[in-house]
């Protein structure tokens, strides 16, 4: 077995126990175990051989016994005892939109479904409508996804699983000889949340031995193409990467060939046509056959065809071409432009250490103030807060001002739920007790989008309410989140004032780059967060500004760019 062959059981299982309906702590188990091997970097089958299973983060003695055993008889007895309570097949129903693990439960205790072939087939007959919470109008929204992932797959790579792999891949190309510049490209480069493949791009003196060392790397499984320079490998992870390699001089072309989407590129060789030039990855060729002009430096590609530098993150064909043309792109925000981090759990939780461990992390990051916020009481999945578990909360966050402070600030705060009729988990005389009040969705994400859209609206317009986390609650790359009506979402947020969230989890990167586009458009200011669990988490962040970016969102618009004294006058000028 490889790698991928633990990855997918590993994961198989997890969905099949959350079918099953298993505790959640042994589900995420194998989630961890999975996550960690997905992007270990070297073939288990080496780590095996050495005996260090153990030391992969998440994998204790029982799932290294178990892994030994996948390992060394290509087969798991506990996958299949398990898979003679809950048909394997049953994940395969999982992966269309709006079905989760009780549903897909539901669907083959009552009706006796147990493939996609099966489930199909029952919503064109009409038979899931049958179902206690499903209905006509629900039945026809199933089919629709079912449709569509028959058409579309769901075979795309997250962006956090991508980056950390592409990541250690340059980090040993950069070691080889002559290699004076390496960097990712496409999709990844413009960090999009899900990526097709991996583009790496090295300027080297010699291609060959960039070559030689990318086609060993322990990561690497099949090496489906290789040439001068360019070559092709398939991970143990099943993800392709494509390489190449040319001369510093020529690395502005190569760059800007490689990172730009389909659209973009089109519209950057249009304009090289009509000046006269043919634009590869290679230099400006004049078409009259004069001797090429050679870029060293993506600006320089752009300031040759009259535009202004474009940033990765914007070259999407979304008017960036047509703003660099006026020179009225915008200033985007940068890593380093943050100042506080809005969310975070802590022991109190979900999270894994202290306030007070939470809160110097944060300081050692260079923040000057954060806010806590765990969960409410209903989500008890979380260990929500009972309103008096909050209120001693607050006994730890004034002992952590006190001993961190004053040029350090921990704000007393909640993650509040926002519960599946629309109401909220506390009661607003304790929401006026909090310095900020998070509300979120987290259950009940499949209901209908007038019915989700609403229950959203009333937690904005509660005056109480500074933020919205996550709106719309997806999970990349199974989890759709919430069908909202994002225009009403929007407007909502831009009448009262409340903040929406970007959270930097690649998990979930939500809002969307779209929706925060259309968020500053319309005055709404936007809080970029990293949901952090443990101080490890903090680093998260720059996913989060990677996709404001891509919004075309600048400082001004984040309010955790602010000085302290700023963010509470606008959230108190909010509540008031």
């Amino acid at each position: 077995m490889k790698n991928r062959d633990v990855v997918d059981i590993f994961n198989q299982i997890a969905d099949m126990l959350a079918i099953r309906g298993d505790q959640i702590h042994r589900i995420l188990a194998y989630r961890r175990a999975a996550e960690s091997i997905e992007t270990l970097g070297r073939d288990i089958n080496t780590v095996y051989a050495e005996g260090k299973l153990t030391e992969i983060p998440g994998i204790g003695d029982t799932l290294a016994a178990k892994i030994e055993e996948m390992l060394t008889t290509g087969k798991l007895e506990f996958y299949e005892k398990l898979a003679k309570d809950v048909p394997p097949s049953l994940v395969d129903m999982m992966r269309v939109e709006g079905l989760g693990p009780k549903r897909v439960k539901q669907i083959h205790d009552l009706l006796g479904i147990s493939t996609m072939a099966e489930l199909t087939a029952a919503a064109r007959e009409g038979k899931l409508r049958e179902l206690p919470g499903m209905g006509v109008k629900s039945e026809a929204k199933l089919l629709s996804a079912i449709e569509a992932l028959s058409v579309h797959g769901d075979s795309r790579v997250p962006l956090g699983v991508a980056w950390p792999i592409a990541q250690q891949m340059l980090d040993a190309l950069q070691q080889v000889p002559g290699v004076t510049r390496a960097a990712v490209g496409g999709s990844l480069r413009r960090m999009k949340d899900t990526i097709g493949d991996i583009d790496l791009l090295v300027a080297a003196e010699s291609a060959e031995q960039v070559m030689d060392r990318f086609v060993q790397l322990d990561l690497v499984e099949t090496v489906d193409s290789r040439g001068p320079t360019r070559a092709r490998v398939t991970l143990l992870t099943g993800l392709g990467v494509d390489l190449r390699v040319l001369p510093i001089e020529r690395w502005g072309t190569l760059m800007a060939y490689f990172t730009g989407n389909k659209d973009h590129n089109v519209k950057l060789r249009e304009m090289a046509l009509k000046m006269g030039y043919s634009l590869s990855e290679y230099s400006f060729t004049p078409l009259d056959g004069g001797a090429e002009i050679l870029c060293a430096s993506e600006e320089g590609v752009y300031s040759r065809l009259g535009l202004a530098y474009i940033p990765p993150t914007l070259r999407e064909d979304r008017g960036e071409i047509e703003a660099a043309k006026t020179k009225s792109l915008p200033v985007l925000i940068e890593l380093e432009d943050i100042r506080s981090d809005l969310h975070m759990h802590t022991e109190w939780s979900d999270g894994k250490y202290s306030v007070m461990e939470m809160a110097k992390a944060a300081r050692e990051q260079g923040l000057d103030y954060i806010a806590l916020t765990d969960h409410s009481a209903s989500l008890g999945i979380a260990n929500g807060l009972s309103v008096e578990r909050l209120r001693q909360r607050a006994v730890e966050v004034k002992e952590a001002n006190d001993v961190l402070g004053p040029k350090f600030r921990v704000l007393q705060g909640t993650e509040m739920e926002i519960r599946a009729d629309g109401s909220l988990d506390y009661p607003d005389d304790v929401l006026e007790e909090l310095d900020f009040v998070i509300a979120s969705l987290h259950t009940g994400l499949s209901q209908p989008r007038e019915q989700v859209t609403q229950r959203m609206l009333s937690a904005i317009n509660n005056p109480h309410v500074d933020m919205i986390a996550h709106p719309t609650g997806r999970l990349l790359p199974d989890r759709p989140g919430a069908d909202l009506d994002m225009d009403a979402i929007i407007a909502a947020a831009a009448a009262t004032g409340t903040i929406l969230e970007i959270n930097a989890n690649p998990a979930r990167l939500d809002l969307r780059d779209v929706h925060a586009r259309m968020a500053i458009e319309h005055g709404v200011k936007i809080a970029i967060n990293t949901d952090a669990h443990q101080p490890e988490d903090f680093g998260l962040r720059h996913f989060g500004v990677a996709t404001a970016q891509r919004g075309w969102v600048t400082a001004s618009d984040v309010v955790n760019t602010w000085p302290l004294e700023q963010f509470l006058d606008y959230i108190s000028r909010n509540n008031g």
